[in-house]
């Protein structure tokens, strides 16, 4: 089970915070904030009210072998997927929240091993991005990570993983990444932390590839 607080709201020159509640305090907090900011005319705002998920930091990679030229890719049952009407399977990167004290990165390799069993030797970092910003504060440093990739079989199943204590129930895929990116390209990728990695593959891959080979 993992261990996270939540940390205070940030202090900021054009935000000024009138009250916050917390309104659920299940295993992700939901709290009610009462603030005021700067507007682009330089006034502050009337008060605003909004209703926030406190998520906190989150980290995934990309694992990509570029010397068969293939990504390591999870699939999963997502209920909010279900919710929305779509495709309850989605195809994912291995991906979580940050324990305490734990750097991103940290976090990123200790997804890998839970839900994939792969150890990454180099990380590079892609980015950080603001999952959801209507509503939650998760923050996701993304990375592409250097693996090598796991044997699978002609649909491309490579076994199965998962953390028992959280009854996760994870199938490990290994693609080209010729036919992962062109199913980012055309939108068939419905998870947007996999569309982001899979497009900076597809306009980093061929120096990566040199980079790592290299070496």
């Amino acid at each position: 089970m993992s261990s996270r607080s939540v940390p205070p709201l940030p202090a900021h020159p054009d935000v000024e915070i009138g009250s916050e509640q917390r309104v659920w305090d299940g295993r992700f907090p939901l709290e009610l904030v009462h603030f005021r900011h700067r507007r682009f005319d330089g006034t502050m705002s009337g008060e605003r009210v909004w209703e926030v998920w406190r998520r906190g930091r989150a980290a995934a990679v990309l694992p990509y072998d570029p010397a068969v030229e293939v990504v390591v890719l999870i699939e999963q049952f997502r209920f909010p997927a279900f919710a929305a009407g779509i495709d309850p399977l989605l195809v994912e990167l291995p991906a979580g929240l940050c324990d305490d004290g734990e750097t991103p990165e940290t976090t990123a390799r200790r997804e890998m091993l839970e839900e994939m069993g792969l150890a990454a030797g180099e990380l590079r970092r892609i980015g950080g991005f603001l999952l959801t910003p209507g509503g939650a504060d998760e923050l996701c440093e993304l990375y592409v990570g250097q693996v090598r990739a796991p044997a699978a079989d002609q649909a491309g199943i490579a076994g199965h993983a998962g953390m028992a204590a959280e009854r996760e129930d994870i199938r490990v895929r290994v693609l080209s990444a010729e036919r992962a990116i062109a199913a980012a390209l055309d939108g068939r990728m419905t998870n947007s932390v996999t569309t982001i990695g899979l497009l900076w593959l597809a306009s980093r891959r061929e120096t990566l590839r040199k980079e790592w080979l290299a070496v």
